[in-house]
């Protein structure tokens, strides 16, 4: 089998060149001129023999650029607004009221504190950000407080958690805009009766989750 073939190739590559058969497959490429091997059809001998046609060959260049020249941006833009994320209701419910709202903070500081997170929630007495929502403005009783964060998706999962709050966000250019608030001062009495098996929290108990500076007057 190996020896027929080999001899319907020479003779196909003699025929090409005009030379004898018998001379070797090696002379045959060697000489056999490189335009040929570039035509779609080549001349017959017993038959056809067709070659797909070949692309010219372009070598590759390698391109430097230098650093002032790259495309790609700086993955942080230091002038770029942050978006924050919030959840709103009256102060009584929101610091008063509901009863495992001031739980669910403390285990969040916890857990930031063992894994050295920064913390990216905060509680905001009478934001002034809600000047820009009207609409939920009007559907508050005053004075309020906003749970605020970086988080979006924790801040879904609180609303849903607290169930009697407003959700929204928005965009700040630094971390004091987005929690300034305006002054207040916090006065919740006390139930004449407390039936629950344990003791209720101690009013102020949300001042630690306050913005760095924040101070708010509790009567």
């Amino acid at each position: 089998m190996v020896a027929p073939t080999a001899l319907t190739l020479g003779s196909t590559c003699a025929g090409l060149l005009g030379v004898a058969p018998g001379r070797g497959d090696r002379a045959c490429f060697q000489k056999l001129p490189l335009h040929n091997l570039h035509s779609e059809r080549l001349p017959r001998r017993n038959g056809s023999l067709r070659l797909l046609p070949s692309r010219p060959f372009s070598p590759l260049r390698a391109v430097s650029l230098d650093s002032d020249q790259s495309s790609f941006s700086p993955l942080v833009d230091e002038g770029k607004p942050k978006r924050y994320y919030f959840v709103v209701a009256n102060a009584k419910f929101m610091l008063d009221e509901e009863e495992h709202f001031q739980e669910q903070l403390s285990e969040r500081l916890r857990l930031f504190g063992e894994r050295n997170r920064e913390q990216d929630f905060w509680l905001v007495v009478e934001p002034k950000f809600l000047d820009k929502f009207p609409e939920i403005t009007k559907r508050l009783k005053r004075p309020a407080v906003a749970l605020v964060s970086t988080d979006g998706p924790w801040i879904t999962f609180m609303k849903l958690r607290l169930d009697r709050v407003l959700a929204e966000n928005f965009e700040a250019h630094s971390l004091e805009e987005a929690l300034a608030s305006n002054p207040v001062d916090l006065h919740f009495e006390k139930p004449e009766k407390w039936v629950a098996p344990y003791p209720k929290y101690e009013s102020g108990w949300w001042e630690r989750f306050l913005p760095p500076g924040s101070s708010i007057a509790v009567a």
